[in-house]
């Protein structure tokens, strides 16, 4: 709703800004036909032509010199069009202002514009961004912040009209305890012009357009200033309302990705679950160019006798430790699972046969070393694994490779356990 105002009301203030250059343009035209006319009826009822020279002189001289006022009134209000345009293209804030800097050069002399914004409270104006000419070290920075009740600034917003000071050292000599003046005449500024940013009767900050000459903002049009301040004001409003929702966006975002994360991990042992490691193992078997693949499945030999001797408590805590003992052997690009109650697979991505049958036996030697206390109890374990190895080139259906897993854990267990088999 808020962008929709702000559309409009720059949309509004084109269409008038069109309609008064078309006004100039009829008065230029309305002149430049006066003075032609002036011109034959003095020529025609003057009694000499000296006598007609002085008239004739003085009114040409006003008729031109209003023409080039005209002119230049047209001149200046075509480019606050063009301006404008080109302000309404930007929807970050940051990308507004920068076009602020560029393009109103044409308009309003400056070697420095900042922008301060005023607070959601309405009690405090904090600088929001500057960029200058020179090299002076800034004194005032994005995060300067200052009260607005009772400040000069205030003034300002309760005018709602832009305040020029043409001399910023003679300003400060007169108000000694102004911070921000201080800051501003050690960076080498002299004269500043100060324009209210004013949406839909709100404030919302201040423009900043500042000299290293003294005077250089004596004599200008300050309606120029209110007309620019006024499309800015509403296109801050507008950016804001556009930031608000980019930033509602990536909370979102990144609270459904969350919700998928968590929802994908196995409660107990924070691993991927069954239905997330299926996904994952899916995945990798059905892209078009994959690597090389390996799956193992890994089971920790007599675990109900875990649960039976220790209780289902220490049962969990096994749990949870061999899985992570299984998750730091493997690499980052690797994935592990909790296939169901005491079994895991592994998912090892881009690996050689060789390579994947060494992680395999890392992860057995891994647990086989755990010492893991449990009511002052030492629990000992010890886990089985049955891998399979997949080329590029073999094409295997997900089931095919899992049923030959978990046939070769078998053959481990069969062997003893405490055993890899990769074949």
């Amino acid at each position: 709703m808020a962008e929709s105002k702000a559309v409009l009301a720059a949309s509004a203030a084109i269409n008038r800004g069109h309609s008064f250059a078309e006004e100039l343009r009829r008065h230029l035209q309305a002149v430049q036909a006066a003075k032609q006319q002036d011109l034959a009826k003095l020529t025609a009822t003057s009694p000499s032509t000296a006598e007609q020279e002085p008239v004739m002189q003085q009114l040409g001289d006003e008729l031109e010199q209003l023409g080039y006022w005209l002119t230049a009134r047209f001149t200046e209000l075509v480019r606050l069009l063009e301006i404008s345009a080109e302000l309404n293209k930007a929807l970050i804030l940051e990308d507004i202002l920068a076009r602020i800097y560029t393009f109103f050069k044409d308009v309003i002399p400056y070697d420095r514009i900042g922008c301060a914004l005023i607070e959601d409270d309405g009690e405090q104006v904090t600088a929001y961004w500057a960029k200058f000419t020179y090299e002076n070290t800034p004194q005032i920075t994005p995060g300067y912040s200052a009260p607005l009740a009772g400040s000069s600034l205030q003034t300002i917003i309760d005018t709602g009209k832009p305040r020029i000071i043409n001399d910023l050292e003679e300003y400060l000599a007169e108000h000694p305890e102004s911070e921000s003046t201080r800051k501003i005449v050690a960076e080498g500024i002299r004269s500043s012009l100060t324009c209210p940013l004013i949406a839909d009767g709100r404030p919302v900050g201040f423009l900043f357009f500042s000299s290293t000459e003294a005077y250089t903002y004596d004599g200008l049009h300050q309606d120029v200033f209110l007309y620019l301040a006024n499309q800015v004001a509403h296109l801050i409003e507008k950016s804001r309302l556009y930031q608000q929702i980019m930033d509602l966006n990536k909370r979102l975002v990144a609270a459904n990705q969350q919700l998928q994360d968590k929802s994908a991990r196995d409660a107990l042992t924070g691993i991927y679950n069954r239905g997330a490691i299926m996904e994952f193992m899916q995945q990798q078997l059905g892209q078009s160019s994959r690597g090389s693949l390996a799956i193992l499945m890994l089971d920790i030999d007599f675990f109900k006798k875990v649960n039976d001797t220790y209780g289902h408590l220490a049962g969990d805590l096994v749990l949870r430790t061999v899985a992570n003992t299984i998750a730091q052997c493997i690499r980052p690009n690797d994935r592990i699972g909790r296939y169901g109650g005491e079994e895991f697979v592994a998912v090892l991505t881009d690996i050689t046969e060789a390579q994947a049958a060494h992680i395999a036996e890392r992860i057995r030697s891994k647990v086989a070393a755990l010492e893991i206390h449990a009511d002052e109890q030492l629990i000992k374990v010890t886990i089985s694994s049955g891998g399979v190895w997949l080329a590029p080139t073999t094409n295997m259906q997900l089931s095919a490779a899992l049923a030959t897993a978990d046939k070769r854990l078998y053959a481990a267990k069969r062997a003893g356990r405490d055993q890899v088999c990769f074949s």
